[in-house]
């Protein structure tokens, strides 16, 4: 079925896990095999090549979702298009959780270069190089594409999978908020280093993971911004998340689902004061856990 919403194709159903695939990724099949049908003695290579990328990037964005789950967070969607996949993953709000759940993808690409290397050399050591070319051709373009989305993903830049590697590592020592504008300014120049390269090579494509990447990090800036603000709130003493341990913020953050009145359920003990609708739990703000009320109390 289609999904309207994103123009996406809902493929299948794994572990609880939907996998959409975008029109476009159709679209940039055809282009590449296209312009790649002479590396082989047959097109059905150059097929079988962009299934390949299909299967690693498919296998990356698993990575991602199933560590998410390891650590107790969601994962439900993988989205793939042609600027690669995009697993949505909302990992419990601590560095470690979230640090696993980003590497996990990129160790999915060393995986594969490793396997792939092995079956190279097997390849030269049998003879199937010169018996059966078009095989060693295969091995080696799919060993490239694993180094390629590698090296590309961990790059530093915000939001790909380096640059919330980044962000993971500095929220150890700099704080949820700080580390995140950190990793956004920092994704922000090298946004500017890929305009740069777009020009000079005169590559559209790479200008659209330029745009895509700044749009992105535009969106980090913002919700840094937030979070910074929130670390400033006065914090209501005798109150902590049971996940995170942390006080929830003074002040009416929280909002009714039936009147749209906003409220500060800890004063009024998770009850709407406009429509007197009761909420079995309070979400926290910090790490998005739900709670009973009656677990926040601090003891």
């Amino acid at each position: 079925m289609i999904n309207t919403r994103n123009g996406s194709i809902h493929l299948f159903r794994f572990s609880g896990i939907d996998v959409f695939l975008h029109w476009s990724w159709f679209l940039v099949a055809l282009i590449e095999i296209e312009s790649r049908k002479n590396s082989y003695s047959s097109v059905g290579w150059n097929v079988l090549e962009y299934l390949a990328l299909f299967v690693i990037v498919l296998v990356h964005e698993f990575g991602h979702a199933l560590a998410c789950r390891q650590v107790g967070g969601t994962a439900n969607r993988i989205l793939l298009w042609p600027f690669g996949g995009v697993a949505y993953v909302d990992p419990p709000q601590r560095p470690g959780a979230t640090l696993w759940s980003i590497a996990a993808g990129p160790l999915v690409n060393v995986v594969f270069i490793v396997a792939l290397s092995l079956l190279g050399m097997l390849n030269r050591s049998s003879g199937l190089l010169d018996t059966i070319p078009n095989v060693h051709a295969f091995v080696r373009t799919a060993w490239l594409i694993n180094v390629g989305l590698l090296i590309f993903n961990m790059l530093p830049i915000y939001p790909l999978d380096g640059g919330q590697i980044l962000r993971s590592l500095l929220w150890f020592v700099m704080g949820r908020a700080r580390s995140l504008m950190a990793a956004v300014v920092i994704g922000f120049a090298g946004v500017a280093g890929l305009i740069a390269l777009a020009v000079w090579r005169q590559s559209a494509w790479i200008g659209f993971i330029a745009v895509f990447i700044v749009t992105n990090c535009w969106s980090g800036f913002k919700q840094a911004r937030v979070l910074l603000k929130m670390a400033k709130l006065p914090r209501r003493e005798g109150f902590a998340c049971p996940s995170c341990k942390t006080a929830p913020p003074a002040g009416a953050f929280w909002k009714c689902g039936r009147c749209g009145n906003h409220f500060d359920t800890f004063q009024t003990r998770a009850v709407c004061p406009s429509c007197a609708a009761q909420y079995p739990v309070t979400v926290c703000l910090d790490c998005r856990a739900q709670n009973p009320m009656s677990e926040w109390i601090a003891r």
